[in-house]
């Protein structure tokens, strides 16, 4: 089939939108949230949980994690990521450009590409645009993503400027590459090129511009939530957002916090990861319909209440705030377990709530409220 986005509502107070995305895959309803599943798997989750108590329409993976274990020859004769990992609906792939960002110390950047060595074994490799794509052919993904350099935060004006600049020559590499190969299994792949920029208004609407031209399936924001404040990553969002197409979808990539979603949601984005509710979840950080838990505090050691009465998954619904605290100080793996399928919960159900919000035309007023407890410390 040929992959369709529709936008099915848009909201008059804000910039917020509702549609669809439909790939080979299935439906994935936007505003949506994409867990992490950075090695073949969201850290603590059964596929079974992802698909029936957080109601996942998509996943993330990692292309350079991917590519190093368990390796391409592996996921290729499995017959794709979907097989191999058994998941039956959407997936994305980044493509490595943030991974080698997050190497500083072990990588050197050329206009070929980037070399880099393994954190495994210090092993030698090499990303180019081109091989980003075709191990991502390889992976299988329904989305993939352009290989980009993202800069650091704070930088100055010519390091950002020329890294904009590479990153749009190696995206006319991607592109072309991209066009020229074919699926390897049956069905279809979206491409997204990335937006860069760091903080500096004429670079982002540069880039947005850029890679708005080359009308690609969707386009995705990067080089943000990477130190800036909150208040200059919504800035950049909202000058890139009245450029990029409003026909495609808007992809702001590793956000954020509950409130980050909800007020970026605001300004015009469709799509969000991020390893938080997970990664803070393993270390016992709940994010909660009426603010925000540290499940390891003695405040919680007698409290018998559910962990979320307003929580959508089964563990919200069985286990108490008290037995998930003990499970954390005897350091119990069920505790990061229950704490992980909880928040991933928490994020996909927050995003339904703003789907349905924008449809009934009450966004503005209910995100404002919920701004409020989602800031909260409990």
């Amino acid at each position: 089939m040929m992959p369709i986005f529709t936008l099915d509502y848009q909201d008059n107070s804000t910039k917020a939108r509702a549609g669809k995305i439909i790939t080979d895959h299935g439906e994935i309803k936007t505003p949506v949230f994409m867990p992490v599943g950075t090695q073949g798997t969201v850290k603590g989750l059964h596929q079974s949980e992802l698909e029936n108590e957080v109601k996942a329409d998509i996943i993330l993976g990692n292309t350079y994690h991917l590519y190093l274990k368990p390796g391409i020859e592996i996921i290729e004769k499995a017959g794709g990521i979907h097989k191999f990992i058994n998941w039956k609906k959407n997936i994305l792939t980044d493509s490595g450009g943030y991974q080698v960002y997050s190497l500083s110390s072990n990588r050197k950047i050329s206009e070929q590409g980037v070399q880099f060595k393994s954190h495994i074994d210090g092993s030698k490799h090499f990303f180019s645009p081109e091989n980003a794509i075709d191990i991502q052919r390889s992976i299988g993904a329904d989305i993939i993503m352009a290989f980009d350099e993202c800069p650091p935060y704070p930088c100055d004006y010519s390091y950002a400027k020329n890294s904009m600049h590479l990153t749009h020559r190696w995206l006319d590499r991607c592109v072309d590459r991209f066009n020229n190969t074919q699926p390897l299994y049956n069905y279809e792949q979206l491409f997204f090129p990335i937006l860069q920029g760091s903080t500096y208004k004429d670079l982002r609407k540069q880039s947005a511009e850029y890679i708005s031209s080359k009308n690609c399936f969707g386009n995705a924001i990067g080089g943000l939530s990477v130190g800036e404040p909150h208040d200059e990553m919504y800035e950049m969002t909202e000058i890139v957002c009245d450029i990029l197409p409003n026909e495609k979808p808007r992809y702001l990539m590793g956000v954020g916090t509950p409130a980050n979603l909800l007020e970026n949601i605001a300004l015009g984005i469709d799509m969000f990861d991020c390893v938080m509710p997970t990664r803070n979840g393993r270390n016992g950080m709940l994010f909660t319909s009426e603010g925000v838990i540290n499940i390891k505090n003695k405040k919680w050691e007698f409290d018998y209440s559910l962990i979320d009465v307003n929580g959508t998954t089964w563990v919200d619904k069985t286990y108490s705030k008290s037995y998930l605290r003990h499970l954390f100080s005897v350091n119990e793996m069920l505790g990061r377990q229950i704490a992980s399928i909880h928040n991933l919960g928490f994020y996909c159900n927050l995003m339904n709530n703003a789907r349905e919000r924008i449809i009934q035309g009450d966004f503005i007023n209910w995100k404002n409220k919920m701004v409020k407890k989602l800031i909260n410390r409990l």
